[in-house]
């Protein structure tokens, strides 16, 4: 079956893989996946300016509302950095909720606030709608899902919270169009593994069993 791109390109399932197995690690060694990255990347000021913005706008450090819980990830990509985190629910059946997504990120050069915001929100969008429902089934050398009706989108209703901080760090030209949706994924599925024990390991999210 011929591929194509999707938006973010391999960065998608490259930070999944890589930062879902990082919070696996942390988790493995005992240690805050927050505080775990920061060890990672002691001598890289920039990612570490970039995972401080995310974590400090989500209020890492302090308690979460009760029931719920965070996600944490970050990635590298055409000049930019960018970290996120995802505050999730999840109830006994399975069923979650996707409560707030705060992104942050370092293009190096920030031109246009306005803009950087607007692709931040509209990547997230994009990003949830892909990690939550993104399944596209093949029968007989032919795609199964036609349309809306049968390919899943989020909606207005499902929608978080979504807020942006901008660390610029000057020097370096970075993109912004892409750069929202590779580690919200990983953020919502460690997310998932901090609400019910379970690890979401595959894509989409939809059709696994995450009853505590």
């Amino acid at each position: 079956v011929p591929i194509g791109p999707i938006r973010g390109v391999y960065q998608v399932q490259n930070t999944f893989f890589r930062e879902s197995f990082i919070d696996e690690m942390a988790h493995t060694a005992k240690l805050d996946p927050y505080a775990y990255r920061r060890k990672l990347f002691a001598n890289k000021p920039r990612h570490l300016a970039v995972l401080d913005a995310a974590a400090a706008k989500a209020g890492w450090n302090a308690e979460p509302r009760p029931g719920i819980f965070r996600g944490i990830a970050i990635n590298d990509s055409a000049n930019s950095l960018c970290a996120q985190v995802v505050e999730v629910s999840a109830d006994e059946k399975g069923a979650i909720r996707i409560h707030r997504v705060v992104s942050a990120i370092d293009p190096g050069v920030a031109i246009n606030p306005m803009t950087i915001e607007s692709q931040m929100q509209g990547g997230v969008v994009f990003a949830l709608a892909t990690a939550l429902y993104g399944d596209i089934n093949v029968k007989d050398g032919r795609v199964v899902e036609s349309n809306f009706h049968d390919y899943a989108m989020l909606r207005m209703a499902e929608m978080p919270r979504i807020e942006t901080v901008i660390v610029p760090s000057g020097g370096i030209w970075g993109g912004v169009g892409e750069q929202a949706l590779p580690p919200i994924a990983p953020a919502l599925c460690n997310a998932l593994f901090a609400a019910t024990g379970r690890r979401v390991r595959a894509l989409p999210i939809k059709p696994q069993d995450l009853r505590l």
